[in-house]
């Protein structure tokens, strides 16, 4: 008895228990067949059916948040909570995560600066949230790992896809984007206004709802399938049907549609303006809230339908309502040229057709039900209620909610201006941000804050908030990292010539420790095929670059300074001093670097970026030297220090002085300050090294898995998870372009030594698809460590 006769839905039954707008539906996991709302009233709701008729019940009420809760998902269930979890998102800026027997929180996650609006579950306990404050965090557990920047507006919508490390997040700066391990991979641009949900069709293809009032069908790949077209006005929700491609959506239009085969079959509608949520549940039932705080279950299942006395009560109550003509829900209307009540005698040509009639000079609303074969009457059409516009607060302007949008008229004949408000701001403030937004007259201020105060009846809240810049612009913020950074053409080595200095030309630059060492690639190492044990990792000292060739550096560094400018040229008595610290530094010398020696070496760093690199190569072998490494990395210097090195790491700059910086920065690691330094400008250093993948030289890349390699060193000696996140993110970023079998070695190391004793760590690198990037490095014949590291990885994993 699934699909009734014509597969037509029906009410189920109405659920009263929330006392305001319900703003968040999803399926339940545990009791099955149950479902969990949430609502402006501040609190999630737990409904389970019940046995004896059609309808649901109440199994408890979960509060936690201070704020409107308006959006939940459930967390699978794990070993330690087999039952799994509920999590919500709040106005209160909060997560709060529930056990599915307690009302109160089992923790909350806090971070994001401005409601939360969207929740999605991925496998291994990860959470994926998007907020109006423009970021998608993904947490783990109780932890944030990482933060996804780039929507230079609200975040209304995300989702975690099946394929491990994916994630979508809709915006409100109508595109979507799909974040692979934390990093945008793409942008989907086609929605005309704010996107507000999003649900996964198959690991290949997506769904997205918006402002514009219509569906779009996407690939992972970038390209649009599919539109459709049906509703009237906002689209707030979108869920999928299980087991195929069908779908229902709800908006702003008092509808509730049903989509079969891309056509919408359906059309029910509500007696509430909002429709804000739906969710499908595993027998194919709808269940939609809306904004008179009402949850409405509708069933194919002749079984499940409600008696005719409730179905008769909701149509009453339809009828009722009274339709705003100003909302377009049924186009422009001419109350004059309406015809009367016979109109309805003629068929309806196909579901959901609404027609208008006029009887004694009122204006009624009808829908045709194919399923019944009549018309059903959905409201009265009203004249428009007057300024207030007191719709529970779901006015949209530029993307974000407001309780009121005025619209003012300051003068006849000029254009009338919209003013966003809400009643925790301050009406002064208010009147006079929008007079200066729309370089109106100031002498407006009192009129305008008065007809705040006025039509908000004066429903002021004290705010404690000082931010009254729009969150929502981003303007103009630079976000590093959002853009994919250009691929730079390796421009052609300068330094050829046998015999010339050629920086880090030679391959095995990690000097040997202890003779058998898997980082000398000097044939010292050779793998015992009886009993292979893990020498790999966690590795516990960093990894440094120390083959040096003093002469060579100094004879190019006096060959150079001869074409340097002026304000630029070194003194002979300077290159001496050069020539004492190489000789300090490099261990030929007892004697200690001096402070008028690491002075001269940063004027030579300072050099213009076409002759610098035999500076910097002193430099990336000098810091390697306590008290080197103490001068240049201690609280007094670094900032100067890291700018500089940064400086370098730039995708368009110079190769040599590319390797030298990173080579520079991994030497850094060597020391107690150095390490401190590092740790602490972890995210600018990340976020500058990630640019270096784009090239194709080798050396680079072995470089830059060193520094990943020295952060993993560290990271795993604090154990600090969000560092871990952002170096995993880091790590499964670069194995996608790397070629060089020694970069992908370090890159193992560093990923081994990462999630070493860290179940934490190991439940995100399997989140991030990890496992199956690396998988082809499990049969690599030589060299055999490259094979061996990578097995010891996956048996972690």
């Amino acid at each position: 008895a699934m699909a009734g006769e014509g597969g037509a839905y029906r009410l189920r039954c109405s659920l009263v228990g929330h006392e305001q707008d319900v703003r968040g539906l999803t399926r339940g996991l545990f009791p099955e067949g149950g479902f969990v709302s949430v609502s402006r009233d501040r609190t999630a709701r737990l409904w389970v059916p019940d046995g004896l008729n059609r309808g649901f019940t109440e199994m408890h009420c979960m509060s936690g948040h201070s704020n409107f809760v308006s959006c939940v998902c459930i967390i699978p269930p794990s070993d330690l909570y087999p039952r799994g979890l509920i999590a919500t998102g709040g106005n209160d800026h909060n997560i709060c995560i529930f056990t599915v027997d307690n009302p109160a929180p089992l923790y909350v996650l806090k971070g994001h600066k401005n409601t939360v609006c969207s929740l999605s579950s991925g496998k291994f306990g990860t959470l994926l949230s998007g907020s109006w404050d423009t970021t998608a965090k993904v947490w783990l557990n109780d932890r944030c790992m990482m933060t996804l920047q780039g929507h230079a507006a609200a975040i209304w919508a995300v989702k975690i896809l099946p394929e491990q490390g994916l994630m979508l997040t809709g915006s409100a700066d109508k595109t979507i984007k799909l974040w692979k391990a934390g990093r945008c991979e793409r942008t989907f641009t086609g929605h005309e206004d704010c996107v507000r949900g999003l649900a996964i069709l198959s690991e290949m293809e997506f769904l997205s709802c918006a402002n514009d009032a219509s569906v779009r069908r996407w690939q992972i790949s970038g390209e649009c399938l599919q539109v459709y077209y049906g509703h009237t006005n906002y689209i707030y929700s979108i869920s999928v049907f299980p087991h195929c491609k069908d779908f229902v959506t709800t908006g702003e239009d008092r509808s509730l549609r049903i989509w079969k085969q891309g056509e919408c079959t359906q059309t029910i509608r509500l007696p509430a303006q909002s429709v804000w949520c739906c969710c499908v549940l595993d027998n194919g039932d709808i269940v939609v809230g809306a904004s008179d705080g009402i949850i409405r279950v509708f069933t194919e299942s002749l079984e499940r339908t409600a008696s005719a006395e409730e179905i008769q009560a909701f149509e009453n109550e339809l009828s009722q309502a009274s339709i705003d003509p100003k909302t377009g829900d049924l186009g422009d209307i001419n109350a004059d040229n309406l015809p009367g009540r016979e109109h309805l005698k003629e068929h309806g040509t196909r579901d959901g057709q609404t027609r208008l009639i006029k009887d004694n000079g009122k204006v009624e609303a009808y829908q045709w039900s194919v399923s019944e074969g009549r018309w059903i009457k959905i409201g009265d059409v009203v004249g428009s209620s007057g300024a207030t516009q007191q719709t529970s607060g779901k006015v949209l302007f530029e993307g974000k909610e407001y309780d009121y949008v005025f619209t003012i008229d300051v003068n006849e004949s000029g254009p009338s201006y919209k003013l966003p408000y809400n009643i925790t701001d301050d009406p002064w403030l208010t009147a006079y941000n929008f007079l200066q937004k729309n370089d109106l007259n100031p002498m407006f201020l009192d009129q305008v804050a008065k007809f705040i105060m006025d039509n908000t009846k004066g429903q002021t809240l004290l705010s404690t908030s000082d931010q009254f810049s729009d969150p929502f612009t981003g303007a103009g913020r630079y976000v590093p990292g959002s853009s994919s950074g250009s691929s730079t053409i390796p421009a052609a080595d300068p330094f050829t010539g046998a015999g010339r200095y050629v920086p880090g030309s030679s391959s095995n630059a990690v000097a040997p420790v202890r003779g058998v060492d898997p980082y000398t690639g000097m044939g010292a190492y050779q793998s015992a095929a009886a009993k292979v044990e893990n020498i790999y990792f966690p590795k516990k000292d960093a990894v440094t670059f120390d083959q040096a060739n003093p002469t060579q550096i100094l004879g190019k560094l006096k060959e150079l300074n001869g074409s340097a400018t002026e304000e630029h040229k070194l003194t002979e008595d300077d290159l001496i001093i050069l020539e004492k610290l190489l000789s300090a530094t490099c261990n030929t010398s007892a004697e200690t670097p001096t402070a008028q020696q690491l002075q001269t070496l940063w004027r030579a760093v300072n050099w213009p970026e076409d002759i610098v690199f035999p500076a910097l190569d002193i430099l990336r072998l000098s810091v390697r030297h306590p008290t080197v490494n103490e001068n240049f990395c201690s609280e007094k210097n670094h900032v100067q220090f890291i700018i500089l090195l940064l400086k370098f790491l730039n995708p368009k700059g110079k190769q040599a002085n590319q390797l030298l910086a990173l080579r520079a920065l991994c030497n850094c690691f060597i020391s107690q300050a150095g390490q401190k330094l590092m740790m602490k400008q972890r995210d600018e250093i990340m976020t500058q090294a990630i640019e270096m993948k784009s090239g194709n030289n080798k050396n680079i890349h072995i470089a830059l898995a060193t520094l990943m390699l020295n952060y993993a060193v560290c990271l795993h000696k604090v154990n600090n998870i969000e560092g871990k996140a952002q170096c995993l993110s880091v790590i499964s970023t670069v194995m996608e372009v790397v070629q060089d079998l020694e970069a992908i070695f370090r890159l193992l190391v560093a990923l081994g030594t990462l999630i070493s004793d860290d179940r934490n760590a190991v439940q995100l690198a399997k989140s991030l698809g990890v496992d199956s990037q690396i998988k082809k490095y499990a049969s690599v014949s030589e060299p055999a460590k490259v094979k061996e590291c990578c097995r010891f990885v996956l048996n972690l994993l």
